[in-house]
């Protein structure tokens, strides 16, 4: 049997076709080649096209069965993995009523803020391990206090993997693990919230049915299956969060594993079985893709909007002609600590990590006759890798002490610049894996369907590609206080 796993991203969809005997990914690919727009109608706005997504997706699909490397009637199920926190909302019809509100929009923050206030006596933090902040249910409270006929033709608000799933299989339905997202599950009694719930007004009708991360989403319709030439007995069995499945597709499940990410966010999410909040959000707690009422298993995750997103706006502004492994090679001649440029990488929205502020990217010190090109594509990275020094301090007061981080050998991981600035200022090896989220997602849809006896045979091919030792721990904690010295200053000015 044949996995096929679908990643959907921000910039774009992945997908990779597994085989369920070997563990052998047979194809990958994705489309399209160039990074897909957000849309900003204001500042602080991150929207797209949910029926975009779509058409992206069969795109991407087919692109992969024109390799002619397989035989898509042999695919069996199908696995899906998702940018998170995003809303997309439907009509009866099972017609998007408007465009996505994606994970990086900050149009939310206040509504957020005002429900934490009111909530905070009732001990919402040790019962929904998060603020509302600016998570899916405080987007779709926007909703209603904005666009209130638009929110009245409401049928299922859902989160972009779920509506995925809807265009695959025709059913609405999501998991614990989504619906923890939204902030939308109480841990405590292991139930839906009907406290945030009612605070915001929502009818509970409007939320999907909750299923298990591994379950039958449905079959494939006869028009998606003939339209991709698949077996119309395909059926989707996985569904989770990007960064819930980038832990899973490193074998990362159970207390004390640590992952991390920097395509165009950046995330370190660490396993826990205990109920572990941050007493000011700034990290979150969400259920992982093995949590159930009877064996907690949650994601403590740290997320940093700005990192990128933040070296391909560098690249697209200051490197024409230049492809990202020669800017890489070009940072890399240059010393560490980029002889005094700094960047602050915070320009794509409110910050969790820095209690919902908007502090704005930022370069200083630079030099016109010292200074050039390659000094600032060092910085951006080493402002990268700083700012998820800071965000792991975060971790590290809330009990999270990690003594290695995976991660693929993917976006931000494959510049030294980055991984060994990482290493260094975090004091934490990193450990880089051959992988994509797409991989991972179709090895959730076997475990979905139980064609794998357990965890440990489903990433029987996982392999280590390189070990980053944390050297230069000095000097990188001084460039550090610098650094942090001067994101500080900035917010104290918020």
């Amino acid at each position: 049997m044949l996995l096929l796993g679908i990643d959907l991203g921000t910039s774009s969809i992945k997908v990779s076709v597994v085989d369920a005997l070997s563990n052998r990914k047979i194809v990958s690919t994705q489309y399209p080649e160039e990074e897909a727009a957000i849309l900003s109608e204001q500042a602080g706005w991150a929207e797209q096209d949910p029926s975009v997504w779509w058409e992206h997706t069969k795109a991407a699909i087919k692109k992969a069965n024109a390799m002619q490397l397989y035989n898509p009637k042999d695919i069996g199920t199908i696995g899906i993995a998702y940018q998170m926190h995003g809303l997309v909302v439907v009509d009866k019809e099972k017609r998007p009523l408007r465009n996505a509100i994606i994970w990086c929009d900050s149009r939310a923050v206040e509504i957020g803020h005002t429900a934490f206030s009111a909530l905070k006596e009732q001990d919402f933090l040790a019962s929904h391990l998060n603020s509302p902040g600016n998570f899916t249910a405080s987007k779709l409270a926007w909703v209603k206090q904005n666009e209130p006929a638009l929110y009245e033709k409401i049928h299922k608000f859902m989160l972009p993997g779920d509506y995925l799933g809807l265009c695959l299989t025709g059913e609405i339905n999501t998991n614990i693990s989504s619906i923890s997202e939204a902030v939308l599950w109480n841990f405590k009694d292991n139930s839906l919230s009907d406290t945030l719930l009612d605070f915001y007004g929502i009818d509970k009708s409007l939320v999907p049915e909750i299923q298990p991360v591994f379950s039958n989403y449905g079959n494939i319709q006869r028009k998606v299956a003939e339209e991709l030439g698949l077996s119309q007995q395909v059926v989707v069995s996985y569904k989770a969060g990007d960064q819930p499945n980038n832990a899973l597709s490193l074998n990362v499940l159970e207390a004390g594993e640590v992952a991390a990410t920097a395509g165009t966010s950046g995330v370190i999410y660490a396993v826990t079985d205990q109920l572990v909040y941050d007493p000011q959000s700034r990290i979150n707690t969400f259920a992982h893709v093995n949590h159930s009422p009877a064996h907690t298993n949650l994601g403590i995750l740290l997320c940093i909007n700005g990192t990128g997103i933040q070296n391909s706006w560098v690249k697209r502004l200051t490197a024409a002609g230049y492809d990202y492994t020669t800017m890489n090679q070009k940072a890399s001649s240059i010393p560490i600590g980029a002889e005094g440029v700094t960047v602050l990488p915070f320009g794509n929205g409110a910050e969790r990590m820095l209690n919902n502020k908007t502090v704005h990217a930022h370069i200083e010190n630079l030099d016109f006759v010292r200074h050039g090109h390659a000094h600032l594509w060092r910085a951006a990275q080493e402002g990268i890798a700083f700012s998820f020094r800071y965000g792991l301090d975060i971790m590290r007061q809330n009990g999270i002490q990690p003594q290695i981080i995976k991660a693929g050998h993917a976006n931000l991981f494959l510049s030294p610049v980055f991984r060994q600035s990482f290493a260094g200022v975090t004091h934490t090896p990193v450990e880089l894996f051959d992988l994509d989220g797409s991989v991972g997602a179709a090895l959730g849809a076997g475990l979905g369907i139980g064609i794998f006896s357990d965890r440990k045979e489903a990433f029987s091919g996982l392999q280590r590609q390189a070990i980053i030792e944390a050297d230069h721990t000095d000097l990188y904690d001084e460039l550090y206080a610098c650094w942090k010295s001067s994101l500080e200053s900035r917010l104290s000015l918020q």
